[in-house]
């Protein structure tokens, strides 16, 4: 089998045993920026260590970490982190009963019976991952518990995954693969939902900040992803960026928004017009959201900047370029 990347999390193909396999689509874009970066996570992960791919969200941080996991060669094991996840969700636990019943009657008069019930286990992700050297992507691990993350600390640390419960089936603990790897992706902490992470695990890692990319993989990006022609999707682009950096922490609107204005536009057919009363519209609602300054106490600064935003970069881009004609110069 011959891993290609993922352009996002949801095109995987399921295969037997629990793994996904990685493939490119139709629309996958590979810049020389998103390149690099999965190139840096790639020798990281060659070197033996995890990888944390840390940023705001709608930063492809899951597209990278397949594409870096696709690089590699090996099955991939996916888990997404929620404050629900157990530890029996991550290793496995006993599972049932197996019951067995012995009826002896040898003596014609007497008969006996010996029954015996045991539970048995079944492993989940974590394990067969560290059993069977696979890649594991724990996406945004840090909305799950610490207490929970905790396995990881001796298998990244020692390489041994301890599971005192699975001892009837052999020892309490089992040896890391040497091919096992795990990239971990994260939010921020000020996102709803996230929690602190613990210093152990995290000084067991290196950790990547990803950001927002420049605006050349956003425009091929968002073009692969609607099929809206370059010049309207120059526009949709420039108006998402300029609102990202008036913004407060720069995080939001994300490449997501720009992705979704320009399928509306291409599936209404519609161009990047600020006298477009539906283009300003799906603007508002897609971007008014993210765009609103606020103060920290959460109260509104004042109105949305989008419609100002909108005008004057839809605007511009119409606007005919002047070119002087080659030859003539003027005087001094």
């Amino acid at each position: 089998m011959s891993a290609k990347p993922l352009q996002d999390a949801s095109e995987v193909s399921a295969l037997n045993n629990d793994n996904v396999q990685p493939e490119a689509s139709d629309t996958f874009v590979c810049t020389p920026s998103v390149e690099a970066l999965a190139e840096r996570a790639s020798a990281y992960l060659q070197a033996g260590y995890p990888v944390h791919l840390a940023g705001p969200a709608g930063t492809g941080k899951t597209t990278l970490a397949f594409h870096a996991a696709a690089k590699r060669g090996r099955p991939v094991k996916l888990i997404h982190g929620n404050d629900e996840l157990g530890l029996a969700d991550m290793v496995g636990q006993d599972n049932g009963y197996r019951r067995n019943t012995l009826v002896d009657n040898y003596i014609h008069s007497v008969v006996k019976t010996q029954e015996e019930v045991r539970t048995f286990w079944i492993d989940n992700r974590v394990t067969t991952a560290c059993l069977n050297g696979e890649t594991l992507i724990y996406d945004e691990f840090n909305r799950s518990r610490p207490e929970v993350n905790n396995i990881f600390l001796s298998i990244l640390g020692e390489g041994i995954l301890n599971l005192p419960n699975r001892r009837h089936q052999g020892a309490g603990y089992l040896e890391v693969h040497p091919e096992f790897r795990v990239i971990f992706t994260s939010n921020p902490e000020e996102y709803a939902g996230t929690h602190k992470t613990q210093d152990a695990l995290m000084d067991r890692m290196i950790t990547m900040k990803i950001g927002h990319y420049d605006r050349e993989t956003e425009i091929r990006v968002t073009r692969a992803k609607s099929g809206l022609p370059p010049s309207e999707v120059a526009i949709v682009v420039d108006i998402v960026r300029e609102l990202r950096g008036q913004s407060v922490n720069h995080h939001r609107p994300t490449l997501r928004a720009c992705i979704a204005i320009a399928r509306i536009m291409a599936d209404r057919r519609i161009s990047a017009r600020s006298n477009n009363s539906f283009f300003r519209d799906i603007c508002r609602d897609i971007l008014d959201m993210d765009s609103a300054k606020v103060r920290r106490d959460g109260n509104a600064l004042g109105e949305s900047p989008v419609d100002d935003v909108v005008a004057s970069i839809s605007a511009r881009a119409r606007r005919p370029k002047i070119v002087e004609p080659k030859g003539l110069h003027k005087e001094i």
